[in-house]
């Protein structure tokens, strides 16, 4: 503040009285009576909403819904609290819903305003009012919920927490107007737009804004980082598929993983493919920790960011990267600088850790530790006073104490960070280096606030020419600008196709074929695993449909003012070969071996041991990778250690994809049973003789004793396959 004011307007400025204060404290309180909440006390103001009440096992809250017992409901009823309207009951006549006008009583206007204002700024009037982050202080429409709010904010209630906290905001200071008096309001927001439920007027840019300094001027000035933005990839398309990562995964994924129509996917079909860009950016963060740490004095490091459209995704992400928990069918993620060994390099937050830790409302140790934790990382150590002792925020201490951990901060360390939602405004980290969002996109505000995570500069030295270095944040998947503000749908939808039900004729009932019902199948190797190599089917790695490769580049204007990718400027190159560098490909044969024998192994009735079972497999692996594995440049057969690649080839590999069939046949002595008449089997019949399934892998093996022998066709015995 000295570096701004001059020093004989500085007596004048400490002359004011400063109050900084949260939104939640706006909230009118319910009065309270002998310290207890007066839940039937008619004590204070009466306010009355009509609402809709649900009837459930639990009185709650959730996605602005409002969930009362039928116990409470009673009560409040005959207590007065609630006026019913109208009534819902099913069948039997249990009541289900219920439209209620309710009655709450909270302290007046003048008893908010003295209890807000009363202790800091006493009865002072004409008061100026800052807002920062305005984009939260503004009044919203109430109408029906949008069906895109969840893509516009995330999960759960945080859209109602959106909506509640600018209603909050704005109608505590129109009480503070009346009673006081509002000198002038100065609204600051690095995104001043609408967003929700104002009408046509949703994410344009508020109309009072006097004074912009926009991000490109920044950029110019050197002030923060420079965005990265994917430009161009191998499938050729005009939009790269890293641009919009969610957009470029949901096309691909089989109906059972996209999770029907409000597009909640399957973790491990996101996973599957987000693994690619992940592994991209990944290996150019350990390069970047590395440049880091040998280059620079300043010991921390670069930070990774995930978004993720809601927490079953998150908790996947940050399993596989963190604990090294992989998911079926998805490999390891194999960045070892993610991994808590013992430290803690990767954490996962959520909103509803930021919203308890913002309220005052949380309800765990382990939540308020985990705010300490996002609010340092980047920071090595604490501030200190002029005797040098460190300045601890409020309940620092005693929570380390408590939970017996070190003082120093807590964030220090970590290195990459799951995020459900966009992490807290004016977080003010500046080591984030790399950004991945795995959610949609469908606000230019969204966008902004995310990429606005990783623009604050890590230094600000000069460089030998007197100005500011170039930093440089690299984004996938978080499409910063030509987006559609709502997504259009494309024409009219397709007719439902026809669908015929067929049925036996009475008149060949005769000829009916039945199957047993089978619990399972075991299968039995002594000594050879064999596989007919000219049934396997190859794996044909596609950068058309996959890239390995994509350019990016920063963002600037053009000449009609817009944010444009297009045009001059540096265009970088981001590759996998970070990755592929520290791999080999006797790893991938040994891991998709340890794979595949500990499936077979884990089978029911299956007692081969697995150190028989292991080295056949790496061995015919290695085969399939040496003839079956075709690579088309600038793919690598390392690729493969990715997914869905990684997948693909532990369903084609042994496997091929389909049923399982088994054959024996006597091999000394006695009549052989193959193509004998039908044979029953618990009540139902079985055909011998039938062809093999085209497309099966051909697997010979030598029972256990009796001198059988079984070949049989496997089949999409192991999940993965293609």
């Amino acid at each position: 503040m000295r570096d701004l004011v001059p020093s004989h307007l500085m007596p004048l400025l400490t002359q004011g009285r400063v109050l900084v204060t949260n939104w939640h404290v706006f909230e009118p309180q319910s009065i309270q009576t002998g310290g207890v909440g007066a839940r039937v006390t008619k004590a204070g103001v009466e306010v009355r909403t009509k609402e809709t009440i649900t009837i459930g096992s639990k009185t709650t809250t959730a996605r602005g819904t409002r969930y009362l017992t039928l116990d409470d409901f009673e009560r409040q009823v005959a207590a007065g609290l609630l006026t019913v309207l109208e009534e819902q009951r099913d069948k039997d006549g249990t009541l289900k819903k219920v439209s209620v006008e309710s009655r709450r009583y909270v302290e007046s206007d003048t008893a908010l305003v003295s209890r807000i204002l009363g202790r800091e700024v006493g009865g002072k009037q004409n008061i100026l009012v800052m807002n920062d982050e305005a984009h939260h202080a503004y009044r919203i429409v109430r109408e029906e919920r949008d069906e895109e709010e969840e893509d516009l904010f995330g999960e759960g209630e945080e859209a109602e927490d959106f909506f509640k906290e600018a209603t909050v905001w704005i109608d505590s200071l129109d009480r503070i107007q009346k009673l006081r008096g509002i000198n002038f309001c100065l609204d600051l927001s690095a995104t001043p737009y609408f967003l929700g439920r104002v009408g046509q007027d949703t994410n344009r840019p508020f109309p009072w804004v006097v004074s912009d300094f926009g991000l490109i001027d920044a950029i110019e000035s050197g002030l923060v980082k420079i965005p990265q933005l994917a430009v161009r990839d191998t499938t050729g398309k005009e939009i790269p598929g890293y641009f919009n990562i969610w957009h470029w995964i949901l096309p691909q994924l089989a109906s059972a993983e996209r999770g029907g129509k409000k597009a909640n996917p399957k973790p491990e079909a996101i996973l599957k493919y987000a693994h690619h860009p992940i592994a991209m950016l990944g290996g150019l963060w350990e390069k970047e920790r590395e440049e880091w740490a040998k280059d620079r004095d300043d010991p921390r490091p670069p930070v990774f960011i995930l978004v993720c459209k809601n927490t079953q995704i998150a908790k996947v992400l940050y399993d596989w990267l963190a604990e090294d928990k992989a998911p079926t069918g998805i490999p390891p993620a194999k960045l070892e600088g993610f991994r808590n060994n013992g430290c803690q390099y990767a954490i996962r937050v959520d909103s509803k850790v930021v919203h308890e830790s913002d309220s005052g409302e949380a309800k765990s140790n382990e939540v308020r530790w985990m705010r300490f934790t996002l609010d340092t990382v980047g920071k090595t150590a604490w501030p200190t006073d002029q005797m040098g002792r460190p300045l601890y925020p409020e309940g620092f201490k005693e929570l380390a104490d408590k939970l017996g951990r070190p003082d120093h901060p807590p964030g220090r360390d970590v290195r990459c960070i799951v995020s459900v939602g966009m992490l807290t405004e004016g977080w003010d980290c500046n080591t984030v280096t790399h950004i991945i969002g795995l959610r949609p996109f469908m606000s230019q505000l969204l966008c902004e606030q995310v990429v606005g995570r990783g623009l604050r500069r890590a230094s600000y030295d000069v460089g030998p020419d007197g100005k500011l270095t170039e930093e440089v944040a690299k984004v996938f998947g978080v499409p910063f600008e030509v987006i559609p503000f709502k997504a259009n749908p494309q024409g009219q939808p397709q007719p439902r196709i026809k669908r015929y039900h067929v049925h036996a004729l009475p008149a060949k009932a005769r000829f009916e074929i039945m199957f047993p019902r089978v619990e399972g199948y075991t299968q039995a190797i002594r000594n050879k695993v064999t596989v007919d190599w000219a049934t396997v089917p190859s794996l044909v790695l596609e950068p058309g449909r996959i890239p390995p490769e994509v350019e990016m580049k920063g963002l600037h204007v053009n000449n009609k003012g817009r944010l444009s990718l297009s045009g001059p400027g540096r265009i970088d190159d981001v590759t996998l070969k970070e990755f592929r560098a520290k791999r080999r490909m006797q790893e991938l044969v040994f891991d998709l071996a340890k794979t595949l024998a500990r499936e077979y192994v884990a089978q029911k009735q299956c007692t081969i041991p697995v150190y028989r079972l292991f080295p056949q497999l790496a061995g015919l692996i290695k085969q399939y990778l040496d003839t079956k594995v075709e690579v088309r440049p600038p793919a690598d057969k390392k690729d493969l250690f990715l997914s869905p690649y990684y997948g693909w080839l532990g369903g084609r590999a042994v496997a091929g994809g389909g049923s399982a069939r088994y054959v024996t046949r006597r091999s000394a002595g006695g009549a052989a049973l193959r193509g004998e008449p039908r044979t029953r089997f618990n009540g139902r019949r079985r055909l011998l003789d039938e062809p093999r399934g085209a497309g099966g892998s051909q697997i010979t093996s030598q029972l256990c004793g009796g001198g059988y022998e079984a070949v049989g066709t496997i089949r999409g015995v192991l999940s993965g396959s293609a």
